[in-house]
């Protein structure tokens, strides 16, 4: 318990952020759409497991680009994601390196499962994100994920290869989401989405 309230010194103060996040709006509108049973695509491996940790990744193909170009893209667009609502001031840019086309950001925001006028339901969430560019092409990772949860009254905190993998998140009959492991999944899963889809529309220059 001493090293959770360490934890929870070192992270405050807090920033007041706004709740209502574009990327969650878009993700909430397209799984409804999509599927007749909202947890479908957040069931049996939606979350990759790489040597014991939870790696989301991705190759984002960008003919014509040179590996300059696709680390400019980059680095811009992580050091702006620093200054955005739902970031807290934790968030930066810690390696960038244009050389050798890396560029890492290490984020510290907000998830939000629940905003009423009543109530509040969030969880903290840490990753990092790294960029590497090469010409013609950027890998995209997300790793290093866990959660501080309840904060303000009960801390939790929480890694991600013990929470929202396929073993903890889903039901016995992995038809549907846990209760509460189960929300952590869908929500990381709907922003890892969206930071994938957005680093490639920017790469290739879509609107």
């Amino acid at each position: 318990m001493k090293r959770i309230a360490l934890a929870i010194m070192c992270l405050m103060p807090l920033a007041a952020v706004a709740q209502d996040n574009t990327w969650e709006r878009i993700n909430q509108e397209e799984t409804e759409s999509e599927h007749v049973n909202p947890d479908q695509k957040y069931l049996v491996g939606a979350v990759p497991v790489v040597n014991g940790k939870v790696e989301f990744s991705t190759v984002i193909k960008a003919p014509g680009k040179s590996k300059k170009e696709i680390y400019q893209v980059a680095l811009k667009y992580m050091t702006k994601m620093t200054k955005e609502p739902n970031q807290t001031e934790f968030s930066r840019v810690v390696i960038d390196n244009e050389e050798k086309g890396e560029v890492c950001g290490v984020f510290q925001e907000w998830l939000v499962f629940k905003s009423t006028t009543l109530a509040l339901d969030r969880t903290r969430f840490f990753y990092n994100l790294v960029a590497r560019c090469k010409d013609g092409e950027m890998e995209l990772k997300m790793i290093r994920l866990h959660y501080l949860y309840e904060e303000e009254r009960d801390p939790q905190t929480y890694k991600a290869e013990e929470w929202i993998t396929d073993e903890y998140a889903l039901r016995k009959d992995k038809q549907r989401l846990a209760r509460v492991s189960g929300k952590f999944r869908r929500k990381t899963i709907d922003r890892k989405d969206y930071l994938f889809a957005k680093f490639e529309s920017l790469v290739n220059d879509k609107k």
